[in-house]
C-alpha cells in the first residue's frame, strides 16, 4: 500500500507543478507590464523667461519658481534647460543681491545657491528656443545647452512673459507665434524627441498659444483665456515691483507640498488656480493626450522618480528602444557583413538632489499575489492529499 501511495503522491506533485509554474510566470509578466505602464524612462524640463528689464522681475521669479520645484522633485540640472532673458539677482536695483524672491515675506529664495542658467540675456531668442526643441543646434554647442531627449522622454515646457492673441514676445524685440510653436512640437514628434509633453504658459491670452497644436501626447495648460489678461499677485515694497504672477504663485504653493512619493495627479494640478483666485480663467487642453489625467501622477512631469524593484528571478525583456541623438536615428549594429553584433549598454546619471538626511528604513513585508489558476491548482492538490490521508486513517 505504501508504494502505490508514494507513486500517487509523486504524480500529484508533478501535476501541481505543471499548473503552478505557468501561473507564476503569468503573474510575473503581468507585474512587469504594469511596472512600466507610464511608458517613459527619463524626465526633462525647458523653462523660459522671455522678458527683460527690472519691471519684469515677476517673470524671472515665475520661471525660477518652477525651476526650484522640478529640481527639488528630482530632475537634475543636466536635464533642465533654463533660459532667462535678464539677471534680476545681479541687477543694480536689487536691494538683496544674489536673491530672487517670489513672496513679499521672503520665505523662499527661488534663485538658490546652485542655479545653472543655460541661456541668458541676448541668448534667449526665438531661434535658439526653436533650435533647442528640435535639436538643430550648431555642432560646437555644449551638452548643457542641448535637449538630449528621445522617444521615452517626458518633457515639461514652461514659458512666461508678455503675450497676446497667438504670440509671445521675446525681450520686446521679436515674438514667437502659435503656428511656429505647433510646428516645432510636430518636428519633435516626427524625430522621436519626446514621449509626452506638458506645456504650461503664464501670459496674457495664454490659451491662444496652444490652440493650434496637432501633435499627439501633449498636455497643455494656460493661465488665461483669449481676451483675458494674466494678472500679477502682489508687490514687494522693498523692491518696488510686482514679484510674481498669480497663476505661478498658486502653482508653486501647490508644488511645495508635493514629494517624490506623492499620489497627486495632473487633475489635481489643474485645480490650483480657479477663476475666483486667478482673476483670469485658466485653460486646459487634453484632447491630444492619450492617458486619463486623473490617473497621471504629477511626478511624471515635475519629478524624476524611477521605479525600482528587486527580484531574485531573471525577467526577459525585449529590446525595442532605438537609440537616437540630436533627432537623427543611429543605424543599428550588425548591418555590415561579418561584423559581430555588440550588446548595447545603458547607463543612468545620478539623481538630484542627493538626500543629505538619513531617513529611517521602513520595514515592510512583501506581499505575494497569486493568480486564480494557482489557487485552483493548490486547492486541488491539498484536497487530494486530504482524501488520501483520511482514507489511510479509515483503513
Amino acid at each position: 500500500m505504501a508504494a502505490p501511495m508514494r507513486r500517487f503522491l509523486c504524480s500529484a506533485a508533478v501535476v501541481f507543478m505543471w499548473f503552478a509554474l505557468p501561473c507564476f510566470t503569468l503573474q510575473q509578466d503581468q507585474n512587469v507590464e504594469s511596472f512600466f505602464k507610464s511608458g517613459h524612462t527619463n524626465n526633462w524640463a525647458v523653462l523660459v523667461c522671455t522678458s527683460r528689464f527690472w519691471f519684469n522681475y515677476r517673470h524671472v521669479a515665475n520661471t525660477l519658481s518652477i525651476y526650484r520645484s522640478v529640481k527639488r522633485l528630482g530632475i537634475p540640472d543636466s536635464q533642465i534647460i533654463l533660459m532667462l532673458a535678464d539677471d534680476m539677482a545681479c541687477n543694480a536695483r536689487n536691494p538683496r543681491p544674489a536673491t530672487v524672491f517670489n513672496n513679499a515675506n521672503q520665505h523662499i529664495n527661488v534663485y538658490g545657491d546652485d542655479v545653472e542658467v543655460d541661456y541668458r540675456g541676448y541668448e534667449v531668442t526665438v531661434e535658439n528656443f526653436i533650435r533647442v526643441l528640435t535639436g538643430r543646434l550648431p555642432p560646437g554647442t555644449p551638452r548643457s545647452k542641448r535637449l538630449m531627449t528621445d522617444d521615452r522622454s517626458n518633457i515639461l515646457v514652461y514659458m512666461t512673459g508678455h503675450g497676446g492673441d497667438g504670440f509671445l514676445k521675446f525681450q520686446d524685440a521679436e515674438e514667437i507665434s502659435n503656428v511656429e510653436l505647433a510646428h516645432a512640437f510636430q518636428q519633435m514628434w516626427q524625430k522621436k524627441r519626446y514621449h509626452e509633453v506638458l506645456y504650461i504658459i503664464d501670459t496674457c491670452q495664454a490659451v491662444s498659444m496652444y490652440q493650434l497644436f496637432y501633435s499627439p501626447n501633449i498636455l497643455a495648460v494656460g493661465s488665461s483665456q483669449v481676451g483675458e489678461d494674466s494678472l500679477s499677485h502682489h508687490v514687494d515694497p522693498a523692491i518696488g515691483v510686482y514679484i510674481i504672477d498669480r497663476y505661478t504663485y498658486y502653482a508653486l504653493e501647490f508644488l511645495e507640498k508635493i514629494t517624490p512619493t506623492s499620489k497627486k495627479t495632473m487633475a489635481d494640478f489643474f485645480q490650483v488656480c480657479p477663476q475666483h483666485v486667478c482673476r483670469s480663467t485658466p485653460g486646459v487642453r487634453t484632447d491630444l493626450f492619450r492617458r486619463d489625467v486623473a490617473k497621471v501622477p504629477i511626478t511624471d512631469f515635475f519629478g524624476s522618480v524611477r521605479n525600482v524593484e528587486l527580484s531574485l528571478t531573471t525577467v526577459p525583456l525585449s529590446n525595442e528602444t532605438e537609440s537616437t541623438e540630436g533627432g537623427a536615428q543611429v543605424q543599428k549594429q550588425g548591418e555590415e557583413e561579418g561584423r559581430k553584433e555588440q550588446p548595447k549598454r545603458y547607463g543612468f546619471v545620478d539623481q538630484f538632489p542627493a538626500m543629505a538626511e538619513t531617513r529611517e528604513k521602513e520595514t515592510s513585508v512583501s506581499k505575494v499575489k497569486f493568480s486564480s489558476q494557482f489557487l485552483v491548482a493548490s486547492s486541488a492538490f491539498l484536497a487530494l492529499v486530504a482524501i488520501i490521508i483520511f482514507g489511510r486513517i479509515a483503513s
